[in-house]
């Protein structure tokens, strides 16, 4: 090969990884929820406006009100996010942090973003994602499969309770669901900072949502940056709907598995051995 023809070669190979190279990085600078598509550019002065005072200038979890905040913000320029669709270890969707930004975290100091438009929304998405290189190089994980829920029955909801017990959720979510757990207090995160296991009698939301469906997912993505793993290798689907079934019976709430759970014990209670270590009552 001539030098000339040579230098146009590799020119032009380098030409192609540049532009594969942009394309990926462009993808960071959007989001995509639905027909709406959110805009980096947009999204900045946004962020400055409602975000940065807890997350920081630089997505660090840095800013000026981080210091009196328990739990403290996310620090996205890890890209590890609690509440996600996908497998856990992987990058959550688009439609998810659209999804988290709009409902809020209950027991933390970050609110629903109802009153943004979806437009403004989708802006924020796009400009948090350009705080970790991960959004550049990788893609997100693909939505889990949720099977159909299964009615519940007292079946359901006492096999749900058998696996509370055997997979040991007790120790951290306490064997009434209170949070108080034996290894409550020596939990942290991926940052090394105290962490609190969910109460279950503290009302009706979740960390990631409200419904049977959204505490079904918890359990099959683990919520990333916490102790709480995933389970998906570990329990059946039909299970995962058990044991969603039993934690409603933890709730304050009048909910269809409360009320199987009540008329059961009613009659019944005290067939239950108690959950916890050997010997403990409930």
């Amino acid at each position: 090969m001539r030098p000339c023809t040579r230098w146009m070669a590799v020119a032009s190979g380098w030409g192609v990884l540049l532009c594969a190279t942009g394309a990926t990085a462009a993808r960071a600078q959007e989001s995509h929820i639905g027909a709406v598509t959110g805009h980096a550019a947009a999204g900045k002065p946004l962020y400055t406006r409602y975000c940065a005072g807890c997350h920081g200038d630089d997505g660090d979890a840095r800013g000026e009100n981080a210091q009196w905040i328990d739990p403290k913000p996310r620090d996205f320029t890890l890209a590890v996010f609690k509440c996600r669709s996908t497998p856990t270890g992987s990058l959550p969707t688009d439609q998810d942090l659209f999804d988290a930004m709009t409902r809020g975290f209950v027991t933390t100091n970050m609110p629903p973003w109802l009153p943004l438009t979806d437009q403004t929304r989708a802006d924020l998405v796009a400009y948090i994602k350009t705080f970790s290189p991960k959004w550049k190089t990788a893609k997100a994980g693909t939505p889990i499969s949720i099977p159909a829920e299964p009615a519940p029955t007292i079946q359901s909801i006492l096999h749900g309770r058998e696996l509370f017990q055997k997979m040991e959720c007790w120790k951290c979510h306490g064997p009434t669901g209170h949070g108080d757990g034996p290894s409550a207090a020596t939990l942290t995160d991926n940052k090394d900072l105290p962490i609190h296991p969910y109460d279950f009698s503290s009302g009706s939301r979740f960390m990631c949502g409200v419904t049977n469906r959204d505490l079904y997912k918890i359990f099959m993505t683990g919520l990333d940056g916490t102790p709480m793993p995933s389970f998906a290798d570990d329990i059946k689907p039909a299970d995962g709907w058990d044991l969603v079934h039993f934690l409603r019976t933890l709730q304050p709430l009048s909910t269809p598995e409360a009320a199987i759970w009540r008329a059961w014990l009613a009659s019944h209670a005290n067939e239950l051995k108690p959950i916890g270590p050997p010997g403990s009552g409930q």
